[in-house]
C-alpha cells in the first residue's frame, strides 16, 4: 500500500487556470421550447423570442423547479430543445455539458459506459453497477443494458451532475440521468417524422440510415381520460466499411447494420385530486456486433476495420411504469411502480482481426420490480420530502468464448463457458429539506438510509463442457466458498447498509444565488460474472477473505453559483467541487493469451477529483444566443491499494497513473439563430465541443482519443403549417471515437514496447469499438 503527499500534484490545477477567463459560458438548454396557446396548441415558439423557464423534477418537491433556482448543478433540456439539437438517443447529449460523457461502451450495443465528473465505468459485464444512474420516467434502470438506445417523444432530459444519493439512493455517485417520455394531451395533437442520413461525403464508407416515427395523443373522455401512442422505426444499413470483405466474399461489405422497433403507449386518468399515468414501452433492436479495430495494425484516428466475424446483437425489452399523485393537505403523495424484463444476446469478434483468435457470445436476461412512496410538502419557509424506495431484479449472464479457431482441429482449446446469477434487493428510507432561516438564506439537509443484499452464484468462465447459467446448467460451488477445493464457481451472500447524508446552504438575492453543499454516496460492491483467472481469484480470496469486491464511498465538497440579469439575457451557472473516492473499484483489465482478457474487480485505490465547471448563455440580440462551457478537472490517485500498473510492485509508477475515464478538460461553444422570414422561419444551430484524451485502463495502456466533435443543423418551418425540413450533421470533423481501448494478446505491426499514452499494449493489440464518424442527413416533420 502506497500513499501519496496531499499537496503533491495540486499545481496542475494552476496550468489551466488561464482558462477560467473564457469559461464563463455554456450550453445552457432553454434555447427552445414549446408554447402552447388555446387556438395553436402545437405551434413552435421562436427559439430566440420565448426563452421560457425549464422546469426539473429531479429534486422530487412537490412541485417542478426553475432549474435557477435549485442549488445543484444541472443541465436541463425540454422537449423544444431537444427537438432543435436533434438529440435521437441519450449518448447525443455527451456534447452538451461539461465534465460529461453518456456514451456507449460498444462491447454490446445499448451499454452504457457514462461518466460525469471522472466517475465512471469501463465494463460490460452487468453485475457491475453504474456510478451514473438513469430514470426513465421515475424508474431507476438496474443494469447498464439496453440504456444508449434510440430516444423519441420525450417530455425532457436533466443531468444532474455530483452525488444524488438522498434522493435516488446508491450507484449515483458521479450523478443521475432523469428522462421523462411525453404525457398524453389534452387537445387531440400528432408528430410524424423521417429522416435518412449517413456517412454521404465519404466514400465507400457505409451506408444509409433511415428513422421513421409518429405520436397521437388527446382525450378519450375531455378532462378525464387521455391517451397517448406511438412508433418508431429505425433501418441502419451500417456505418463502416469491413475491409476483411475486399478477401473474403463471404464477409458483408458494411457493417454496423442494426434494425430498431419501439411501441409506447400511456393513460392519464384524472379523478379529482388524484392522477393516475401507466406507460409501456416494447423495444427491439437487433444487428450486427461491434465495429471493432485492433490498433496493432490500424492508426488509431482511422476508421479502419477488418475482422471476420461481422457478430451480432439482439435486444427485447418490455418497460412499464405507474404513477399515481394525489394531493392531499399541504403537499402531493406520489407512488412511482416500475416493471422491466430485458433479454439480449451478442456475438462479437474480440480480437478485432481477420482471423479467428477470439470470439465471445453472452446472454443476458434480467428482470426488475420497483416501487417508491414519496410525500412532498411545500410552506411557508419549507419545502420536505419524506419517502420510502423498494427495488428488486433477477439477473443472469452467461459468456462463451472460442480462442484460436485459426489453428488446427486438433490444436484448438476447448471452448470456455460461465457466467453468474444474482438476486439484488434494495430497500431504503429518504428525507429531504430546505428551510427558509432568515429571508433569502436557506439551510438543505437530507439523509438516507439504504439497505442492499445480493445473493450470487457464480460459474467460472473456464474450458467446461458446455453449460448456460442463464437456463440454470452450469455448476457453482458449495455455500461457504473453499478456495483450496472450489474449481466450478462459488454461491455467496453479502450484505451492505449505510446513510448518505447531505448538508448545505443557498443564498438567493435578485435573479441569482450561490450555493455550498457535502454530500455522501455509494456505490455498490458485489460479484464479478466474468472471473477467469481461478488462481489469481483464489489468491486474491486467501489474503481478504472475501468473495466480493467492497462499496466505494465518495465524499462530495461543492460550491456553486447561478446568476442571470433581470430580463434573462444572460445566464452564467459556475460550480467547483472536491470528490473524495475511498474503496475505488474499477475493473482490471489484462490481456492473457490463455483467456484472452482476465477482467478482475477490485477496490485498487482512494483518490481525489478537483474540478472547476461553468455554463452560461448569452441572447445578444432578438434573433442570436451564443452558449458555451468548460469543465476542467484535476484527479490522482491519494494511496494504491493494488498493483495498478501490473509491474509486480505497488510503487510510485502506481501513484502517477491517470485515473481512468478523466478528460482534464472539456470545452465548447454554440449558437442558436433564427431567421424570421414571415410566413416561415429558418433556426440554425452549430454546436462544437472538445474533449481532452482520457486513459481507459487502468494500467493506462488503452487511452480514448482527444475529440473535437463539431455539430450543426438547419430547420426551415415552412409556410405549411406544422412542417418543417432539416438538414443537420454530426460529427462534423470526422473525428474518431471509441467505446473502449482494451488490451488483446493479438498483435502486429503497430505494437510497441513504449510506455506512454496513445501507444498499444507492448505486446499485443487492442479491441477497440468505433463510434459513427461523420454524419449527414435529412428531415421531415409535421406536427398537427
Amino acid at each position: 500500500m502506497l500513499t501519496k503527499s496531499p499537496v503533491a500534484g495540486r499545481l496542475r490545477l494552476g496550468k489551466t487556470a488561464l482558462l477560467l477567463s473564457a469559461a464563463a459560458l455554456a450550453p445552457y438548454a432553454a434555447s427552445a421550447q414549446d408554447v402552447e396557446t388555446d387556438d395553436q396548441p402545437q405551434q413552435r415558439a421562436s427559439a430566440i423570442d420565448t426563452i421560457n423557464e425549464i422546469l426539473v423534477t429531479g429534486t422530487k418537491t412537490r412541485d417542478p423547479e426553475n432549474v435557477q433556482d435549485i442549488p445543484l448543478a444541472v443541465t436541463a433540456f425540454n422537449a423544444g430543445t431537444l427537438e432543435a439539437f436533434k438529440i435521437r438517443d441519450i449518448q447525443g447529449l455527451s456534447f452538451q455539458a461539461p465534465t460529461v460523457s453518456l456514451d456507449q461502451i460498444g462491447t454490446s450495443r445499448g451499454t452504457a459506459n457514462f461518466t460525469v465528473r471522472g466517475l465512471g465505468i469501463n465494463s460490460s459485464i452487468p453485475s457491475i453497477d453504474p456510478t451514473v444512474g438513469v430514470f426513465v420516467d421515475g424508474v431507476y434502470l438496474g443494469i447498464n443494458g439496453g440504456v444508449v438506445f434510440d430516444l423519441f417523444d420525450l417530455e425532457s432530459v436533466e443531468i444532474l451532475r455530483g452525488p444524488q444519493g438522498v434522493l435516488f439512493g446508491r450507484n449515483v455517485t458521479g450523478g443521475a440521468v432523469v428522462i421523462n417520455t411525453g404525457n398524453p394531451t389534452e387537445d387531440f395533437r400528432g408528430k410524424f417524422r423521417a429522416a435518412v442520413d449517413g456517412p454521404a461525403l465519404d466514400g465507400g464508407r457505409g451506408g444509409p440510415n433511415y428513422t421513421v416515427s409518429g405520436v397521437v395523443s388527446g382525450p378519450i373522455v375531455e378532462d378525464v381520460l387521455l391517451f397517448k401512442v406511438g412508433a418508431y422505426y429505425n433501418k441502419d444499413e451500417g456505418y463502416f466499411r469491413n475491409l476483411a470483405s475486399l478477401t473474403n466474399p463471404n464477409i458483408p461489405e458494411n457493417h454496423g447494420k442494426a434494425e430498431t422497433k419501439i411501441l409506447r403507449g400511456a393513460l392519464e386518468a384524472r379523478l379529482g385530486d388524484l392522477t393516475l399515468t401507466g406507460k409501456l414501452d416494447y423495444f427491439e433492436s437487433d444487428g450486427d456486433g461491434p465495429s471493432a479495430q485492433n490498433r496493432a495494425f490500424f492508426d488509431r484516428n482511422s476508421f479502419d476495420i477488418a475482422i471476420d466475424e461481422p457478430g451480432a446483437y439482439a435486444n427485447e425489452i418490455w418497460t412499464g411504469s405507474l404513477t399515481a399523485e394525489w394531493d392531499i393537505g399541504p403537499g402531493t403523495l406520489t407512488n412511482v411502480f416500475g416493471w422491466r424484463d430485458y433479454d439480449a444476446t451478442t456475438n462479437g469478434d474480440i480480437d478485432a482481426t481477420p482471423l479467428f483468435l477470439f470470439h465471445s457470445n453472452t446472454e443476458t436476461t434480467q428482470e426488475q420490480f420497483s416501487n417508491e412512496l414519496r410525500y412532498a410538502m411545500s410552506f411557508d419557509r419549507l419545502d420536505l420530502t419524506i419517502g420510502g424506495f423498494w427495488f428488486e431484479q433477477d439477473l443472469a449472464y452467461t459468456e462463451v468464448r472460442a480462442l484460436r479457431r485459426d489453428l488446427p482441429p486438433a490444436l484448438q482449446p476447448p471452448l470456455f463457458f460461465g457466467g453468474g446469477s444474482q438476486n439484488h434487493e434494495v430497500i431504503g428510507l429518504f428525507a429531504n429539506a430546505q428551510y427558509e432561516v432568515l429571508d433569502n438564506l436557506s439551510i438543505i439537509a437530507g439523509i438516507r438510509w439504504n439497505q442492499e443484499t445480493k445473493d450470487a452464484g457464480v460459474t467460472y468462465i473456464i474450458p467446461r463442457a458446455p453449460c448456460s447459467v442463464v437456463q440454470g446448467t452450469c455448476p457453482t460451488g458449495s455455500q461457504p466458498f473453499d478456495p483450496a477445493t472450489e474449481t466450478d464457481g462459488f454461491t455467496d451472500r453479502v450484505r451492505f447498509r449505510n446513510v448518505s447524508p447531505k448538508l448545505g446552504l443557498q443564498y438567493q438575492f435578485a435573479d441569482s444565488q450561490i450555493y455550498g453543499h457535502w454530500s455522501r454516496g455509494f456505490r455498490s460492491g458485489g460479484y464479478n460474472f466474468r472471473i477467469t483467472n481461478i488462481p489469481v481469484f483464489n489468491r486474491a480470496f486467501a489474503a481478504t477473505g472475501d468473495l466480493f469486491f467492497d462499496e466505494e464511498q465518495v465524499d462530495n465538497y461543492e460550491l456553486g453559483g447561478k446568476f442571470q440579469t433581470a430580463d434573462g439575457s444572460f445566464t452564467l451557472n459556475v460550480a467547483g467541487y472536491v470528490t473524495k473516492v475511498g474503496n475505488m473499484q474499477r475493473e482490471v483489465n489484462l490481456a492473457d493469451p490463455g483467456a484472452g482478457v482476465v477482467q478482475n474487480i477490485l477496490n485498487t485505490a482512494d483518490a481525489t477529483i478537483a474540478g472547476f465547471e461553468a455554463e452560461a448563455r448569452m441572447r445578444v440580440s432578438d434573433s442570436l444566443v451564443f452558449t458555451a462551457n468548460i469543465g476542467i478537472i484535476d484527479a490522482e490517485y491519494d494511496e494504491v491499494l493494488f498493483d495498478i500498473s501490473g509491474d509486480g510492485l505497488i510503487n510510485d509508477a502506481d501513484l502517477d497513473l491517470s485515473l481512468p475515464r478523466v478528460p482534464p478538460i472539456t470545452v465548447g461553444a454554440g449558437l442558436i439563430h433564427d431567421w424570421d422570414l414571415g410566413s416561415s422561419n429558418i433556426v440554425t444551430r452549430v454546436n462544437y465541443q472538445y474533449r481532452d484524451e482520457a486513459a481507459y485502463t487502468d494500467d493506462n495502456l488503452g487511452w480514448l482519443n482527444a475529440l473535437s466533435n463539431l455539430e450543426a443543423n438547419i430547420t426551415w418551418n415552412t409556410p405549411v403549417d406544422g412542417l418543417s425540413l432539416s438538414v443537420y450533421g454530426r460529427n462534423l470533423l470526422d473525428e474518431v471515437q471509441e467505446g473502449g481501448d482494451t488490451q488483446v494478446p493479438f498483435g502486429g505491426p503497430n505494437s510497441t514496447g513504449v510506455r506512454q499514452p496513445f501507444a498499444p499494449n507492448p505486446t499485443a493489440g487492442t479491441f477497440s469499438p468505433l463510434m459513427r464518424g461523420r454524419n449527414i442527413g435529412i428531415e421531415a416533420m409535421f406536427e398537427f
